[in-house]
């Protein structure tokens, strides 16, 4: 049989220790997690769907305009577009490719399953491997031209597999190509699927995965984007994967997630997991904004350090602005979500996206002493969000289109002069990378442009 057999040890050579394998799981007597739950209920079903795995021979006949093809996520990799990319590559017959570095989860899931990061190369150097301009390339985890890495030309697009909207900046081809959009919580539970539906041997370090992809992107199935085949495809992959407590690989990777937040500096955190977007209202006009996202366990330590943020968030904005790929930002957010409470709190730097946040309904609930006392004089750029809306595919980019296609524009409102003072750090600074000897982590802070000009938002 292909399927791996069950660890009997908390270690494996090449790996990092892992959860306890064995070839059933058990639990503590306690109320299940929604993961364990998923597990349980799920146990039967997913079973069936792993007796289907590894009995084709040549997948790729199935999909002949993938092999060969370069699979690769969007700018800003996570966990989801690298582990997509890595399935989606085994899967199909192709090379895996990063648009970017990887973020601390992503590096704890590499270890966990043994994966080098050496094996998921930069897109730009596999592109110039494999024929320039001739090169062909599957995008996963997304199909927005603002997501896109510069290296790759729409000429080379052969595929999309993604599970998010389509909006106005999507890909446009000229021919014809192979896609795969499904409405679920996860990237890699498409590819996971598809593994079964093509009767594929899948690689147990890709299960591994594709099984913490999930965990991530649907905030270990607690967020309002998961479905029932992402708690059937995570039932599976637990099974296929030999991992015994579910919910203690949850917990490393939710404290993988919030490693580097505390250390990280303002242009880090702002610039680490932010998407743009462009939003068109009745009139034809568009509004260009941008989201930033920071995911955490220790939200007081993120709340504490809003003042910091605000004037980086706005030199983001005046950057992202100054690239001439499309006009100005008019709006640029940052959420800090509570990944254990399911709460989230909106930065707010300006008139404009103070204006279309309250709109949008963002400020649905009063900051609580506690927040307010964290932030201190940067409380008044936040905004509290409804109880369980965590995730920007579902909750925060539809109610901000709604709004803009209803009418908000930003051309009544002007920056204050703060704004603007603000924006000109944008030209009187820039971003410089430090490399710390101590713990071999990279970081990058804003400096001022002079020679020894003192650190600003680092």
């Amino acid at each position: 049989s292909a399927r791996p057999a069950p660890l009997a040890g908390a270690t494996h050579r090449g790996h990092r220790s892992l959860p306890a394998m064995a070839s059933h799981v058990t639990y503590a007597s306690r109320e299940d997690t929604p993961v364990e739950e998923a597990v349980k209920k799920e146990w039967s079903t997913a079973r069936k769907l792993m007796e289907v795995l590894a009995t084709a021979e040549a997948v790729e006949s199935h999909v002949p305009e993938l092999k060969g093809a370069i699979f690769c996520g969007h700018l800003v990799a996570d966990l989801d577009s690298i582990a997509g990319a890595i399935g989606a590559a085994a899967l199909y017959g192709g090379v895996p490719a990063r648009a970017s570095g990887i973020n601390s989860e992503t590096e704890f899931a590499l270890e966990t399953w043994g994966v080098s990061l050496d094996s998921i190369r930069p897109v730009e150097e596999l592109i110039a491997e494999h024929g320039g301009e001739s090169a062909r390339v599957c995008l996963v985890d997304f199909q927005q031209t603002t997501q896109l890495s510069p290296a790759i030309k729409e000429s080379q697009i052969v595929g999309i597999i993604d599970h998010h909207a389509l909006q106005s900046s999507t890909i446009q081809t000229k021919k014809p190509i192979f896609v795969d959009i499904r409405p679920w919580g996860s990237m890699s539970t498409i590819i996971a699927h598809s593994f079964v539906m093509l009767k594929a041997p899948m690689p147990r370090e890709v299960g591994g995965l594709l099984l913490q992809a999930i965990l991530s992107d649907t905030l270990n199935l607690r967020s309002p984007t998961t479905t029932e085949w992402d708690r059937k495809v995570v039932s599976m992959l637990v099974q296929y994967t030999g991992v015994v407590d579910v919910n203690l690989l949850c917990a490393q990777q939710f404290k993988s997630k919030s490693r580097t937040l505390a250390t990280m500096s303002a242009y880090a955190l702002c610039e680490g997991d932010l998407k743009q977007f462009k939003l068109g209202g009745p009139d034809g006009s568009i509004v260009r904004m941008a989201f930033a996202v920071v995911e955490t366990t220790d939200a007081p330590t993120m709340l504490a350090r809003v003042s910091e943020l605000v004037p980086e968030l706005v030199a983001a904005k005046a950057e992202l602005s100054s690239r001439g790929d499309g006009g100005d930002v008019d709006c640029i957010f940052l959420a800090i979500v509570d990944i254990v409470h399911l709460e989230t709190h909106c930065l707010v730097a300006g008139e404009r996206e103070r204006s279309l946040a309250s709109v949008a309904g963002f400020n649905a609930q009063p900051l609580s002493a506690e927040t307010a006392a964290l932030a201190g004089a940067g409380a008044r750029f936040l905004v509290k969000m409804a109880p369980g809306k965590v995730s920007r595919k579902a909750d925060f980019i539809p109610p901000l289109t709604t709004a803009v296609e209803e009418g908000w524009s930003p051309r009544t409102l002007k920056p204050h002069a703060s704004e603007l003072n603000l924006a000109a750090m944008a030209d009187n600074t820039e971003v410089e990378a430090t490399y710390s000897k101590l713990d071999g982590h990279t970081d990058f802070v804003r400096t001022a442009k002079r020679k020894h000009g003192a650190l600003v938002g680092a």
